[in-house]
């Protein structure tokens, strides 16, 4: 179909302020958007607070306004643009709570303002976590055992029908922010308050604990008729007891089933269809591999870090699609600008793997608890491209800029005793992964770990194998050595992610003879 011929005018509200787990991934989305807009001739105006920002650049919207992203500043935005549209779902959850607000209110009714792409209905449906558990339930669609409460008797009284630990998530928060894990009467009474505070809605939803399952998500395009397709799916690899912000993710999959794939697709487009999204939506699982069951957790109808994640590790356009989706036009209609070759029906498939790791800044706010847990604390992250889960991790952590050259060979490495080990594996902290090489070293069984830890073996015994390398490079004699053999052993380091700092390390000599003999620049002679 044609683009929404009457829409001339259009609002979109962008990024916001700067706050943890705010602003990067919504100013990259919002940016597409304005672009996507433009290319159709239809006048944008963009409501930014935030000056530090690609899309407040004059080049991006046709008009800007440094306005709170709030009702009261957005009403007098339309008062004087006099929009036809608004899109919502291009500048996080400040932007769809500014939004259901202002249809709430009548504003966009009153001004005669169409939501374009997500409508407002499904934004709430979605956010509203009772509404949310009710819908997925008419649809025959599974969800953990859960209940709302808006009182924090009334949360004590559902978790001890569900029985602690339990799980706090809140209505209308970006990040998890004001949920958390309760496994006492005491600790739920502080979530519960704290949450209740945070929730547009004052509602939180008491739900049983599933933090050892694991967390997989699934990205999807859906357009105005009902046409559907997943972009990327991704791996929460420390499993759903850390929030996925601050959570290390993989894209594709690496430890479902074809089985499991296929359901979990299934299940993230029936959801889509259920709630009505137009555009992109993230849909997040919780599933138990041991029974093949699995839950529907939430879904994001907005652009958010995972939808930026899946977007660069695919090369599938999702805000700019998406933005194109809102006016009107459906997926077979669209070509990919990255391919220049596909449509935006295309699913894309990946030869590689992609991860994001996040970076913490806890040695600014020495007081803070580094333990990971369901609400994010991380400031940014990195995403790292390999062939291989081996190569990606290790430059994922260099790219963090934390003093690490990789997950082993780093010159501040330490020894500590197997009792602050297990603890660290029992409760994650942004340290977790090297604790985890820790205990790998020790002699600290695999299958142990991951009762501990809640990380797949799979990703354990990867873990194990950059370790024998580096086991094997450490035994190495240099002076000694054949070149083919130093060559093939090198070789093989670099294809697991070793840096030439790493390697040089481990053989005890200068990281410019191991880049010099990399190179074949010198002759073997020591």
């Amino acid at each position: 179909m044609p683009k929404l011929s009457n829409i001339k005018k259009v609002v979109v509200l962008g990024s916001g302020a700067i706050k943890i787990g705010e602003a990067g991934e919504f100013d990259y989305s919002g940016s597409q958007c304005l672009k996507a807009l433009r290319e159709e001739g239809i006048y944008t105006v963009l409501v930014n607070p935030n000056i530090a920002t690609i899309q407040t650049d004059e080049r991006m919207a046709d008009k800007v306004y440094f306005l709170p992203v709030t009702p009261e500043f957005v009403k007098s935005v339309i008062e004087k643009e006099r929009p036809d549209g608004i899109i919502l779902t291009f500048g996080g959850q400040t932007a769809l709570n500014c939004g259901t607000t202002l249809a709430k209110l009548g504003i966009l009714e009153e001004y005669g303002v169409k939501v374009l792409g997500t409508s407002v209905e499904t934004i709430e449906t979605a956010s509203d976590r009772k509404k949310f558990r009710d819908t997925m339930i008419k649809a025959n669609l599974p969800v953990a055992r859960s209940a709302p409460a808006y009182s924090v008797e009334e949360a004590k009284r559902i978790a001890n029908e569900l029985k602690y630990p339990v799980m706090i998530r809140v209505a209308f928060t970006l990040g998890g922010k004001g949920g958390g894990i309760a496994y006492n009467e005491q600790q739920l009474e502080e979530i519960v308050d704290r949450g209740l505070a945070h929730s547009l809605i004052k509602e939180v939803l008491i739900e049983e604990y599933l933090g050892t399952l694991k967390q997989i998500e699934y990205e999807v395009m859906r357009d105005y008729k009902g046409n559907s397709i997943t972009v990327c799916n991704m791996e929460n690899i420390l499993a759903m007891r850390v929030h996925t912000g601050d959570n290390i993710v993989i894209a594709p999959s690496q430890t479902l089933n074809n089985e499991e794939y296929h359901k979990l697709r299934k299940a993230s487009i029936d959801v889509a269809n259920t709630i009505g999204v137009v555009g992109e939506c993230n849909v997040q699982f919780a599933l138990d591999p041991t029974t093949g069951n699995y839950y529907i957790i939430e879904v994001n109808p907005r652009m958010s870090r995972s939808s930026a994640l899946a977007s660069k590790a695919t090369g599938y356009p999702l805000a700019y699609m998406a933005a194109k989706l809102a006016i009107g036009y459906t997926l077979d209609e669209l070509i990919n600008k990255v391919t220049k070759l596909t449509t935006a029906a295309f699913e894309p498939a990946l030869d590689y793997v992609v991860i994001k790791m996040p970076r913490w800044d806890f040695s600014k706010f020495t007081r803070a608890d580094r333990r990971l847990r369901t609400q994010m604390k991380s400031v940014g992250e990195v995403m790292a491209i390999g062939r291989n889960f081996e190569e990606a991790i290790q430059k994922a952590i260099r790219m963090l800029d934390i003093g690490k050259d990789g997950l082993v060979a780093n010159y501040d490495d330490s020894d500590d005793n197997i009792d602050k080990i297990i603890e660290n594996l029992k409760n994650p902290t942004d340290e977790i992964l090297f604790y985890v090489v820790k205990a790998i070293k020790k002699g600290i069984d695999i299958k142990y770990i991951e009762n501990l830890t809640c990380i797949d073996e799979w990703y354990l015994r990867k873990i194990e194998n950059i370790i024998k390398i580096e086991e094997e490079l450490k035994n190495l004699n240099v002076e000694k050595e054949k070149p083919e053999v130093l060559e093939e052993k090198i070789r093989r380091a670099k294809k697991f992610g070793f840096s030439d700092k790493q390697i040089a390390k481990c053989l005890n000599v200068e990281e410019e003879f191991i880049r010099e003999f990399r190179k074949g620049k010198i002759l073997y002679q020591l």
